[in-house]
């Protein structure tokens, strides 16, 4: 019973371990997007910096990348850069793996 219990104890750990890595590389991949896109829209450093805050916390209210694209989308469009969806849904692809590499390296 003890080896069970260890055994499951260990899946958890486990879960909570992945779950924690997923969170801050997706935390990573939308700062990276963020960053793209205060360079289109001009900020200063600090509107970059705040904005690139923004779209993290943008991907806090709803599952999937798509509260993060609308936000992108709107707030390029707002401001006059003519750029498409598709491109936006194209650089997230990339941030995503750059986040995940970047994760790896930070973690050896």
């Amino acid at each position: 019973m003890t080896n069970f219990r260890d055994r499951e104890r260990g899946e958890e750990a486990k879960f909570a371990f992945d779950e924690e890595n997923s969170f801050k590389i997706a935390a990573r991949c939308n700062r990276l997007l963020g960053e793209w896109a205060a360079g289109l829209m001009n900020l200063t450093d600090e509107e970059a910096d705040a904005y690139k805050k923004s779209v993290v916390q943008a991907d806090f209210e709803e599952a999937g990348h798509e509260d993060v694209i609308r936000k992108v989308f709107g707030d390029l469009t707002q401001a006059g850069c003519d750029v498409p969806e598709s491109e936006i849904r194209a650089k997230l692809e990339f941030y995503t793996v750059e986040a995940r590499r970047q994760f790896m390296t930070d973690q050896s």
